[in-house]
């Protein structure tokens, strides 16, 4: 169905606005025979109804109160009347663009919810250490959540507190970094050892076997750093390079920590050529190019695009960013939650699409 208007058949009787453009109606229609059945439609409506879109039309065979209550219940509104849900969040102890995205796709995720009588709970570690993730998580239970959302190490103590709360019935979906060897739900983020590829295909463009790397991450205790270094060294060993020639280092997201950790490696090896920024102090290195004399001379591919990167682009300091969404990976889980507990729909694993972003495609 695709009309200027909506549905107007039949005897209006109810009518009600959802977000994002959706509209359930419901009208009384009278057939030729005399009987009278309820038409429901439930719509999704373009901007200005540009155009209106059938999603779903039921026709019950009830009274007004029976049919009422079988749309909460088609809408997963229904038990969301009689009881309300708490849903968990658990972040790690990252600043800067990851905090500030996530928190923003949390907070629309928590506006949403409220329709549904749903309360979002976040907690946000102080440490890495999986002690502290797993009595976050324990303060979470304290409180009666109904689900969890969580980005954290990718630790058997962790992992284990997970498979506790899927024994108890308490869902968890893990996003931005997975977790391996437990029950969760399901994983929302970027496929990341593609990711990896991705940004090993490009380097490899660029650099020849012989060429020093120095590759950066953040923390390999987190699944997503990992991953992506894995995925990153499968591409270029399949390109020819060899392990003799690359240098890694560790940088735990902490701009001083980047800064002089990439100074020393480009002090000790001056013909690096190429660093894979796989962490989020991208800005970390440029500085240290800067200060010791090689920017613009070095080819620099990182993850994110965060307002430093834009910037680092559209100088010229950094070749390539891949992007993911990370306000999508805030918001997703809280309504994979939603839809598991009150509609009882099992979600699958949402991946991200992988984006290439250079100094020409960035907009803004």
């Amino acid at each position: 169905m695709a009309e200027q208007t909506l549905p107007r058949e039949g005897i209006l009787v109810a009518q009600h606005h959802f977000h994002h453009g959706f509209v359930f109606i419901v009208r009384v229609i009278r057939h030729a025979d005399n009987t009278q059945v309820a038409r429901t439609d439930l719509v999704y409506v373009d901007a200005g109804l540009a155009a209106v879109h059938e999603v779903t039309r039921l026709e019950i065979h009830a009274g007004l109160a029976e049919i009422l209550e079988t749309l909460r219940e088609y809408l997963g509104t229904a038990d969301a009347s009689k009881k309300p849900y708490k849903l968990g969040v658990l972040l790690p102890n990252w600043r800067g663009y990851f905090k500030k995205e996530v928190l923003r796709g949390i907070e629309d995720a928590g506006t949403l919810l409220r329709d549904y009588s749903i309360e979002v709970i976040v907690q946000t570690c102080e440490t890495d250490l999986p002690d502290e993730a797993v009595e976050r998580i324990d303060e979470l239970v304290a409180q009666h959540v109904d689900g969890i959302a969580l980005c954290a190490k990718d630790h058997s103590s962790i992992a284990e507190k997970v498979n506790v709360l899927h024994a108890q019935g308490i869902p968890v979906v893990t996003f931005n970094s997975d977790l391996s060897g437990c029950e969760r739900l399901c994983f929302v983020g970027q496929d990341l050892i593609r990711g990896g590829r991705v940004a090993g295909e490009l380097m490899a463009k660029y650099l020849s076997p012989d060429d020093i790397l120095l590759i950066a991450i953040g923390n390999p205790e987190f699944n997503a750093h990992r991953l992506r270094l894995q995925g990153f060294c499968e591409r270029i060993y399949e390109r020819g390079f060899t392990g003799r020639n690359l240098e890694i280092i560790e940088t735990y997201n902490d701009y001083s920590l980047t800064y002089q950790k990439v100074r020393d490696a480009l002090e000790r090896h001056p013909d690096i050529r190429g660093i894979y920024m796989a962490n989020h102090s991208v800005s970390g290195c440029a500085e240290a190019l800067r200060d010791i004399g090689r920017r613009c001379k070095v080819h620099v591919i990182s993850h994110d695009l965060t307002d430093a990167t834009k910037r680092l682009l559209k100088t010229g300091e950094i070749d390539f960013a891949i992007a993911q969404n990370i306000y999508q990976q805030g918001y997703r889980p809280l309504i994979l939650l939603r839809e598991y507990l009150q509609k009882h729909i099992c979600p699958e694993m949402e991946t991200a699409p992988i984006e290439i972003l250079c100094s020409e495609n960035i907009g803004g």
